[in-house]
């Protein structure tokens, strides 16, 4: 059997996500006042939050004319 390749990418993926995590507990302690950080410091962990984490922004999908969308499901009868 063939060894594994080590993939960089995924453990830069996940260094980014645990670095993500600590920002996000900072500014939770901030907002709970048991960490104080200066206006700089909220900006710049908001601007990096943006790079590394999803914005879950809310987000709509409509057919033609703005009409609701329509699932079509076929199923292919095996052979």
């Amino acid at each position: 059997m063939a060894a594994r390749k080590i993939h960089t990418t995924l453990r830069d993926n996940w260094r980014l996500r645990i670095k993500a995590s600590s920002l996000v507990n900072r500014l939770h302690e901030h907002a709970l006042g048991e960490a104080e950080m200066s206006q700089t410091q909220i900006k710049a962990a908001e601007i990096l939050l943006r790079k590394v984490a999803p914005d879950l922004a809310r987000q709509e999908v409509t057919g033609q004319d703005g009409g609701p969308q329509e699932l079509v499901i076929k199923w292919r009868e095996p052979k």
